[in-house]
């Protein structure tokens, strides 16, 4: 159309530091800012993970607040999840990689942590 400024987006996976994520100009194809990008990413991606296990609501809460609460927390997570995914649709490899890695180590984290509460200590033989 007239008048709009041309965008050049890959449609295909590709490699380098010539991505455009989530907002135009950023990262601007420096190798700083692309790596702050696949950091921003992965922390994206693991805090998502995270937030699934998170509040813990006590017996004691209000059930209207507790009900709040969760539903608040719900909404971070489910706009953390769409940041992550338009992240991706940018078609970089790196980017990709990033995010996966979030989620893979943040659902690690959340999982062996809740592993070793649930799990009796075992004394020292």
């Amino acid at each position: 159309m007239e008048g709009m400024p041309k965008m050049n987006m890959q449609m295909s996976f590709h490699w380098g530091n010539e991505a455009t994520i989530l907002f135009t100009g950023w990262p601007n194809h420096t190798t700083g800012m692309y790596i702050l990008a696949l950091f921003f990413v992965f922390v994206l991606a693991f805090a998502k993970e995270a937030l699934s296990v998170w509040p813990i609501i006590k017996q004691t809460t209000n059930p209207m607040v507790a009900g709040i609460a969760q539903a608040s927390v719900y909404s971070v997570r489910v706009g953390m999840g769409y940041l992550v995914m338009l992240a991706v649709m940018s078609f970089n490899v790196g980017i990709f990689i990033a995010a996966v890695a979030g989620h893979t180590f943040g659902d690690f984290i959340v999982k062996a942590s809740s592993l070793a509460l649930a799990k009796p200590s075992q004394p020292d033989v």
